[in-house]
């Protein structure tokens, strides 16, 4: 087990930089700006389709899903969303291997920190 402590942290390292704290704040001004709009439009557009595939197809749950991962993005940086969501996706993998996506304080960490921001998302928004 030992053994996929690096290729967790090398995953880490390849989906992005390291993820700012609650005291780095979302900064103001232009830094602001380009925070809320980190994340890429096809990421956008995925989320909508899998929220929308969940709650409904109409253009009332356009919005809300739309709303939602606006909300998300404005709470969680890009790069810790790619993050989560690829611990969520190894966490399906099935395997001993896998286990260290399902265990470790890292990958539980990132997860909760996506399940905060849906969850506020889902106040906000639904």
């Amino acid at each position: 087990m030992r053994r996929f402590l690096p290729a967790l942290a090398a995953a880490g390292l390849l989906l992005g930089t390291p993820v700012p704290g609650p005291a780095q704040g979302l900064g103001g001004g232009a830094g602001m700006a380009a925070r809320l709009n980190d994340y890429p439009t096809a990421a956008r557009a995925d989320y909508v389709f899998a929220c929308m595939a969940t709650n409904g197809q109409g253009r009332d749950v356009l919005e809300k899903c739309a709303c939602s991962i606006d909300v998300i993005a404005s709470i969680l940086p890009y790069e810790a969303y790619v993050q989560a969501e690829t611990v969520l996706s190894m966490r399906q993998v099935g395997g001993e291997r896998m286990s260290i996506f399902r265990s470790s304080a890292m990958a539980n960490a990132l997860v909760a920190e996506l399940r905060r921001a849906q969850a506020e998302a889902e106040i906000l928004c639904f």
